[in-house]
């Protein structure tokens, strides 16, 4: 790099993920449905980040072909479905078992990127996301073992992982050729807007809430949404993406501290093991998913959507 970072990178990555880990949190505090929460979280994100792209970016609207209008529209489907499918998890879950099964989407991605783009994946590396879907299944035994809805919000929260996952991968050619502002506004939009479309759909309100939630809404915008993954795509020009990905797994143990403080939720033995060996696997693929000496596609853009 030819000039030196205004802040230490590690601090930055660190100040990421403690804005992320209120994601849940806030979310869990909210009386609105959960559609709507993530219809505002994202409207209102996009509507702060406008006056930047504005500015700096409105240029780049001219280069975007007709396919790749497309590929944005579809990752906005699978963003707008993931928000929908993981916050309505923390109706039926606890915070960490949420938070843990959404970690596994780059065992995810990277099956999928095998799947769709021919990418190798190493031994080691398959081992690890053994391990973690072996964590999984614990931790799905244990909240059956809960009773009531537990296990559904878990099954909400993997179909949430599978959606960024998705929407990950719909984005991947549009990521290398946008600046990440043209590209975040053009989805984060597009997301809030379908969010929006299907709570009129469905009844939901859109405006009739209190103060409180319009103010969780907002900070949901602000926080995790700007400056958690602005702050994690800004550490990717200093740090390693990898140690990026593997720092993300301290969402869940953030997550669910918070959880315990604010609303008693405390897990169980089984919810300790599944999620202890989901971040260790999660970890151990993270960190052998590829040969040093090979530069993955996807190396460079791997702030998660939470």
């Amino acid at each position: 790099m030819s000039r030196r970072p205004p802040i230490h990178p590690y601090l930055a990555l660190g100040i990421g993920i403690v804005f992320i880990s209120f994601s849940a949190i806030l979310v869990k505090s909210s009386s609105a449905p959960s559609t709507v929460i993530a219809a505002w979280r994202l409207l209102l994100a996009t509507g702060l980040m406008l006056p930047v792209w504005w500015w700096k970016h409105r240029s780049e609207i001219g280069s975007i072909k007709g396919r790749d209008w497309g590929l944005a529209f579809l990752s906005g489907v699978f963003l707008a479905l993931h928000f929908a499918l993981w916050f309505a998890s923390l109706s039926y879950t606890s915070v960490a078992s949420s938070v843990v099964l959404v970690t596994l989407q780059p065992v995810f991605a990277f099956a999928g990127a095998y799947l769709l783009f021919g990418e190798r994946i190493r031994t080691a590396a398959l081992t690890g996301a053994g391990i973690a879907v072996t964590g999984g299944m614990i931790l799905g035994w244990g909240d059956i073992a809960l009773g009531g809805t537990a296990f559904f919000g878990d099954l909400l929260a993997l179909s949430g992982a599978a959606m960024v996952t998705a929407y990950w991968l719909a984005g991947q050619h549009l990521r290398k050729k946008l600046s990440l502002m043209t590209y975040t506004t053009i989805v984060y939009g597009t997301a809030g807007l379908l969010l929006a479309a299907a709570c009129l759909a469905m009844g939901a309100p859109l405006l009739a809430h209190p103060l409180r939630d319009w103010t969780l809404f907002l900070l949901l915008a602000l926080f995790p949404t700007l400056l958690g993954h602005s702050l994690l795509n800004w550490v990717i020009r200093w740090v390693p993406a990898t140690t990026v990905s593997v720092s993300i797994l301290g969402e869940p143990v953030g997550a669910s501290i918070l959880a315990w403080f604010l609303f008693k939720e405390q897990p169980g033995a089984l919810q300790w093991t599944g999620g202890l060996l989901i971040m260790a696997g999660v970890y151990g693929f993270l960190r052998y998913k590829e040969a040093p000496t090979r530069e993955n596609p996807a190396r460079r853009s791997r702030a998660l959507e939470r």
